[in-house]
């Protein structure tokens, strides 16, 4: 059982699920962390899935790089060193002796692939340029959170080159929405869409665009990001191409990447007192049988009526995991709970008998009773869709109760203490008033929204004419 209040010790409760529930545990080196198989499970998921979008819709072939890059490369690019510099972890030994030169541990993948890229590309025939490669990610952290921040992270990351600035920025686009699918529909995570400020992009980029959500704590989670470079790296790192004009161009780029942290937004938003809710499309186990019987002859007929049942789940595609193991009944339910599985089946004589089936939501632990039918499937079938849309409702629901205006730096400071969340407040971006809202209220400028672009009032704490409106939040 999970002994933290969700409500009252989030923290507490988190990292009490997230170990509980046999997601991951904490690595040797401080920050780091183990996925365990069912953690893993869920990762492996996300590569599935977006994975296909990434290589069918956009294009780009799947690569690896290698994770030890020439510091050097990353100085290439001004704003990009500086932007890594505190989180870079450097090389200086190995072999038994100090390096000639110092390598990095891939803070990101920029660097290293555009130095080959310069050599693959010669002409705009090359073009355009599409990868994608799954990798771990070390980035040196003073505050982690298992999921939500770590030293070392897995992740997804694209990166394209193209002949116009044009075509570039609508790369940039598809693969954001692209993202905005994959949360929405698998992971029942809505987001809010649209550009970071000149102070939170990537750096070295032209400019950034990102995916946020809300999560339960009332924090924001930056959830996907997908960057223009413009010709800063083509630069930086030389690559040119010959246009269909015989003229020698520098490109334009992209890149953009999703990680293990949106695990960590997952978990954060649709669990509850007892554990994980996992949506269905993303859950390893749709559906857990559990057999109950007291005599090894209730064993044997509860078992053959189970084997029906999964040769039909086998037949329709749906995973799931029969609990053979000694452990009671009761036991059994708190743990699959625990553990998220969206549906849960119970067979007992009393089912054999009466040729039923007795599903267990994992959603609001509604019971429902069907005839075991070779239709049936159809009925278990619609309950995972209910609760997948359920799932993405209350969490809708929730970042709308938890969004508001303010038009002062007074409301604005009241806002964030209720209801919390995203507040919207027309905002002149530069580093000092991003420092001086950053030290005072602990919250961040998340996102410049697409459809609320145009809008322009004056600054919410200055009165400066041509402020834009933009999303606030405390974050991870």
């Amino acid at each position: 059982m999970i002994k933290y209040d969700i409500n009252t010790e989030f923290a507490s409760w988190y990292q009490d699920v997230v170990l509980k529930a046999d997601l991951a545990d904490y690595g040797p080196v401080k920050g780091t962390m183990i996925f365990k198989p069912y953690g893993y499970a869920l990762w492996k998921r996300v590569q599935e899935v977006l994975g296909e979008m990434i290589n069918k819709r956009l294009g780009a072939a799947d690569v690896y790089f290698p994770s030890l890059i020439p510091l050097e490369f990353l100085e290439r690019e001004k704003e990009h060193v500086e932007g890594f510099a505190p989180e870079v972890a450097v090389v200086t030994h190995a072999g038994g002796k100090k390096l000639a030169k110092p390598v990095a541990i891939r803070p990101t993948s920029e660097t290293v692939m555009y130095d080959a890229f310069a050599r693959w590309i010669s002409s705009y025939r090359d073009l355009p340029l599409k990868v994608n490669q799954w990798v771990n990610i070390v980035r040196w952290e003073k505050r982690t959170v298992l999921f939500l921040r770590s030293t070392e992270f897995l992740w997804q990351e694209g990166h394209t080159v193209h002949a116009t600035k044009e075509e570039a920025a609508e790369q940039v686009m598809e693969a954001l929405d692209t993202y905005e699918e994959f949360l929405t529909k698998y992971m029942a995570l809505p987001v809010v869409k649209g550009y970071k400020v000149e102070t939170e992009k990537f750096a070295g980029a032209l400019y950034t665009t990102t995916l946020e959500a809300l999560l339960r704590t009332k924090k924001a989670l930056q959830v996907a990001t997908s960057h223009h470079l413009g010709q800063n790296f083509a630069k930086a790192f030389r690559i040119r191409f010959l246009s269909k004009h015989n003229k020698e161009e520098f490109a334009w780029q992209t890149s953009w990447g999703l990680s293990t942290r949106t695990l960590g937004g997952l978990i954060a938003m649709h669990g509850d007192q007892a554990g994980l809710v996992l949506p269905p499309e993303m859950a390893p186990i749709k559906i857990v049988i559990i057999p109950i019987y007291k005599s090894r002859e209730e064993k044997l007929k509860v078992a053959e009526y189970i084997t029906s049942i999964e040769k039909m789940l086998d037949g329709v595609g749906v995973s799931y995991h029969t609990d053979w193991s000694e452990n009671t009944p009761g036991w059994k339910f708190n743990q699959w709970e625990l553990k998220g599985v969206p549906l849960r089946i119970e067979v007992g004589p009393s089912e054999v008998e009466s040729n039923q089936l007795r599903c267990v939501s994992r959603l609001n632990r509604e019971v429902k009773v069907f005839k075991k039918s070779s239709r049936v499937y159809k009925a278990l079938l619609k309950l995972l869709d209910e609760i997948q849309v359920s799932l993405y409702k209350k969490a809708l629901d929730f970042l709308n109760e938890h969004t508001s205006e303010a038009k002062t730096e007074e409301e604005f400071a009241a806002a964030l203490s209720k209801p919390g969340g995203f507040i919207k407040v027309f905002y002149k971006d530069s580093p000092k008033a991003a420092e001086y809202i950053k030290e005072k209220y602990k919250a961040t400028p998340r996102v410049v929204p697409f459809d609320t672009y145009e809008q322009t009032g004056r600054d919410f704490i200055t009165g400066e004419k041509g402020a834009r409106l933009t999303w606030f939040a405390k974050a991870y």
